[in-house]
């Protein structure tokens, strides 16, 4: 065989075994992120030509991100340097949605108090691995509202009428005097500013979807304390609220009614603040507070 021709065979052979090479690489990159439950998709061929690291364009170690990569649904899309998308799971992410989802689904009624929920299984129904879900749970194990169960996963806590009533009193003890200097200090257009929220408390309370209320009802809340300028406030009061919203034990079921009325209750309190009426935000606020715990009670 004449040299050149032999040459050419051998660059071809180098070719070759360098794509079979790279191949095998992509191949353990997909299985890695499988087995992180994250999303891949089926590539077409890369260009054979390597950069300076020894890597095929667009090429990644397992595990490597590009920034601002994640799901669709919540994320950016990532073009890479070979203009093939590689959508990949960003844990942060992915995390807060299902923390998010699962917050609304305790509040909902569909994670019923004293049953035990496994991560792999919440992870099928999200369609994401059990990390986040696990993750999220623990952050939930935080704030009290699921328990760790060895071995099984997280039960949700079962919570009674005395719990709810504490919430209710902690919360008169905070509020009720954060409520009296605001309606003496914070003029009226201010007040008015907030309508809309009020409104769309009302309007979410008219669905009868508990949770759907729960998310108006706490950001009217917060953008009333927000007034006070301070945030460790905000905080702690959101937390108590989002306890109190948890569903108690053998409740009765969401009665769209009682929404509807806790709702009405926002506009009347706005009321009362733009006039500075004192003790009617007074008796407003404690009223309020009593009345979300009877009506769990009911």
């Amino acid at each position: 065989m004449p040299p050149q021709a032999r040459a050419a065979a051998v660059a071809e052979d180098r070719e070759r075994g360098a794509g079979r090479e790279g191949g095998g690489r992509r191949d353990g990159a997909a299985h890695s992120d499988a087995a992180r439950g994250e999303h891949t998709h089926s590539e077409p061929p890369l260009p054979r030509p390597r950069s300076a690291d020894g890597r095929l364009p667009g090429e990644r170690l397992p595990g490597e991100r590009l920034p601002g990569e994640h799901l669709p649904g919540g994320a950016q899309g990532v073009e890479a340097a070979d203009d093939t998308p590689r959508p990949v799971v960003q844990r942060s992410s992915v995390r807060g949605q299902i923390l998010h989802a699962l917050r609304t689904a305790l509040v909902g009624g569909e994670l019923s108090p004293g049953e035990v929920y496994s991560a792999p299984a919440l992870g099928e129904r999200f369609g994401v691995s059990a990390t986040p879900v696990r993750e999220a749970m623990q952050q939930l194990a935080t704030e009290g509202a699921v328990e760790v169960v060895p071995n099984r996963g997280f039960r949700v806590v079962e919570r009674g009428a005395r719990e709810l009533a504490e919430l209710a009193e902690i919360r008169t003890l905070i509020e009720v005097p954060v409520m009296l200097r605001l309606a003496r200090t914070v003029p009226a257009t201010r007040w008015a500013e907030l309508r809309p929220l009020a409104e769309s408390t009302a309007r979410a309370a008219a669905t009868g979807c508990r949770a759907t209320y729960a998310e108006a009802d706490r950001a009217f809340h917060r953008a009333v304390l927000d007034l006070a300028g301070n945030e460790q406030l905000v905080r702690i009061v959101d937390d108590l609220h989002r306890r109190a919203q948890w569903p108690l034990v053998g409740g009765p079921a969401t009665r769209r009614r009682d929404l509807v009325a806790d709702a009405a209750e926002h506009t009347t309190l706005l009321d009362a603040l733009i006039a500075q009426d004192l003790p009617v935000v007074q008796s407003l606020v404690q009223g309020h507070f009593a009345g979300a715990s009877q009506a769990d009670r009911a």
